[in-house]
């Protein structure tokens, strides 16, 4: 007789959220980390330096208002602000934001990794950090779905449907890089605490 094998659901779920960096020996995830920490860190001095062209009394926030902007009225009004100089520093900083988002997500995801292995391996709460491994990824693509929100109305293509997307993808993304950014801090300082 045949036996017929079932994989449970709650392990098909766990190896579907399991990190993938789990192959990685520890010297492939130190150069990892380093290359991808040098990475952000180029990715934001540009970003900051382009974003001073954008900041004025209209748009305060600079492309972060232009990000959470709810309506074209609000867009418009940021983008009729900055004029050429501010035009061209803003496609030049969503140049560069279509590289940081895969750099920032794979940073804090293998900061996720690492602490997740060293605190909570083979312990209930190791999955909720592989999740947010995912999750943290899935910010990266929604900050690319957002960028394509920002260019089309750079480009001139003024229609609420792109400030509803840059601006409800912006939000969400914001929300996991926050509860990311807790659980790492959470993590190191229960690690700090051990010590």
């Amino acid at each position: 007789n045949t036996k017929i094998c079932i994989f449970p659901t709650y392990h098909r779920i766990y190896f579907m959220f399991s990190s993938p960096f789990t192959s990685l020996s520890k010297n492939q995830e130190l150069r990892l980390t380093l290359g991808l920490l040098f990475v952000v860190v180029l990715c934001i001095m540009g970003l900051k330096y382009l974003d001073q062209f954008l900041i004025n009394d209209t748009c305060t926030g600079g492309i972060i208002s232009f990000e959470l902007a709810r309506d074209i009225e609000t867009a418009g009004s940021y983008l009729n602000s900055w004029g050429e100089k501010g035009k061209i520093a803003v496609s030049l900083g969503l140049g560069i934001d279509f590289l940081f988002p895969i750099a920032y997500s794979s940073l804090m995801a293998i900061l996720i990794h690492k602490l997740n292995e060293l605190l909570w391996f083979k312990r209930p709460f190791f999955r909720v950090g592989n999740g947010l491994i995912w999750g943290i990824f899935i910010a990266g693509v929604f900050d690319y779905i957002e960028n394509i929100g920002l260019i089309n109305l750079v480009l001139g293509n003024m229609d609420q449907f792109w400030v509803s997307i840059s601006f409800y993808f912006a939000t969400i993304k914001f929300c996991i890089i926050l509860v990311v950014l807790l659980y790492i801090c959470l993590l190191y300082t229960s690690d700090a605490a051990d010590e």
